[in-house]
């Protein structure tokens, strides 16, 4: 089986931490509690990429990534998502995301893979988190749910050398459809500072859960 991310892209997705690569047409979209956005025009698609800098207080690294691998708990904390699951499709796991979107909007669906590494840089821990769409034919698009076919996204995690997180995303997402971009620029603004708020609660909230889960 191929492999999905090449070394080159853990290590491109750390280095953000240090020297944030923003040449090249980036420019500052906005700040918010504590959180950074920067956003890079695409013509072909008439969006934009972005990147987040930002921390999450209270929760170490090791325990974002945790959280944020399990599908399972993300269901109980994320009130978007309506499906969640991963399959196995030719001896690769496959990740099934179907998203809510408000009223009159059709829901969004992805198929996506990802992988974690957890890096040791000359005895710095990082975590990284890659995913991306692929085209699977074992998955087909169903009848009033849009398929997303662009989805590209980073995680990367460090201590911020007390008991909290450094974070770095960078994302994109062709939502489809015909949904003004003033919205999509507006979901972005508000989106990722919400998520990092609601991943820090579920992060607070883990081991409770795994404990309610054991039994």
């Amino acid at each position: 089986m191929a492999l999905q991310f090449e070394e080159q892209q853990f290590q491109e997705a750390w280095q953000e931490l240090d020297e944030p690569r923003l040449e090249g047409g980036w420019e500052f979209f906005t700040e918010t509690t504590g959180v950074k956005i920067y956003r890079l025009y695409q013509k072909q698609s008439g969006l934009y990429e972005y990147k987040v800098f930002g921390g999450l207080a209270g929760c170490t690294p090791e325990l974002c990534a945790d959280v944020y691998m399990d599908l399972d708990y993300r269901k109980e904390w994320d009130n978007y998502v309506k499906a969640l699951y991963e399959k196995d499709y030719d001896g690769q796991k496959v990740i099934y995301w179907e998203v809510r979107y408000p009223f009159p909007m059709s829901n969004r669906d992805y198929i996506y893979v990802r992988d974690r590494q957890d890096l040791d840089i000359n005895g710095r821990k990082i975590w990284v988190v890659l995913a991306k769409s692929i085209s699977c034919s074992q998955c087909p698009e169903q009848s009033g749910v849009i398929r997303v076919n662009e989805y590209t996204q980073s995680l990367v995690l460090e201590s911020d050398g007390d008991k909290g997180t450094k974070v770095y995303m960078y994302y994109f997402d062709n939502p489809g459809g015909m949904i003004p971009s003033w919205l999509i620029n507006w979901a972005a603004k508000s989106g990722v500072p919400s998520f990092l708020t609601d991943m820090q609660k579920a992060c607070r909230d883990y081991s409770k859960y795994c404990k309610k889960k054991q039994g």
